[in-house]
């Protein structure tokens, strides 16, 4: 992939909202984020309509995953509906033609051993149907999250490594959850793809929060606690697609995106 800039935008016109801001890539949620309920294209016309005028547009399509996802869980409720979901949600972004879907990496309590979630990881990856590629989303918070820590990124892609889906398996870098973690954004990039040997999209958010307080609070760019250095470098390192999940509309997002602009 190349340095594509854009935005997660709208779920039932993604592509004014992209052509509103100038935009060559868009991310959409299937649906209601926060629901257990089967993925759907809420575009008139569904996910064959959404397809056509995307690639008639030149737009790249990419999916996030609900965030009650959490395929690393012990727990069987969680677990086995978080597999049924997440294959749910790539089947129909597929349909879209997304270039892959964003899964948030997830986390066993605290009082459990991370090494369950990194098997029970590996179980979803073997058993899924990966027509696209899942991006494995870094988290801000969380004492044994999977992917929070380049420690525990690295036990997960040891996991998954000899897996027959493992090259269907990328990651997405965001930097406000980087931050959070208290990770050094100044050659993440390349720390990451050390590990991973890939960063295929990168969420680019301020933060409102002071690094390593595992808070997952968004805000503009060059409005929030990230140095604004660091943002267009971890932009620059990973030149691909780069989406902004930043507050606000149409203006806060052209703002966003001119203030990217210029400093990559």
């Amino acid at each position: 992939m190349t340095l594509r800039l854009g935005a997660h935008v709208d779920s039932t016109d993604p592509l004014a909202e992209a052509a509103a801001l100038g935009i060559g890539a868009v991310q959409i949620f299937l649906g209601d984020p926060q629901s257990w309920k089967k993925p759907t294209t809420l575009v008139e016309g569904g996910a064959p309509a959404l397809r056509a005028a995307a690639e008639g547009a030149g737009v790249g399509v990419v999916v996030h995953a609900p965030y009650a996802l959490n395929v690393a869980s012990t727990n069987n409720r969680i677990r086995i509906p978080s597999r049924k979901l997440l294959q749910q949600t790539v089947t129909e972004a597929a349909a879209v033609g997304a270039l892959g879907v964003v899964v948030h990496g997830g986390h066993v309590t605290q009082s459990e051993d991370p090494a369950v979630g990194f098997a029970n990881w590996r179980k979803a990856v073997d058993g899924l149907d990966l027509p696209i590629p899942i991006f494995i989303e870094n988290t801000a918070g969380g004492t044994n999250a999977m992917t929070r820590e380049l420690e525990a990124i690295d036990r997960l892609w040891s996991a998954l490594e000899s897996s027959p889906n493992a090259a269907r398996v990328g990651f997405c870098l965001d930097t406000c959850h980087a931050h959070a973690a208290g990770l050094d954004l100044d050659g993440l990039v390349g720390r990451v793809r050390g590990i991973t040997g890939r960063v295929d999209v990168v969420h680019c958010n301020d933060s409102r929060d002071l690094a390593g307080s595992g808070a997952d609070r968004h805000t503009n760019l060059g409005q929030g606690l990230i140095d604004g250095d660091l943002l267009a470098g971890v932009v620059r390192d990973a030149a691909t697609i780069t989406l902004l999940e930043t507050p606000g509309g149409v203006p806060e997002r052209a703002a966003d995106l001119a203030w990217l602009q210029s400093a990559v």
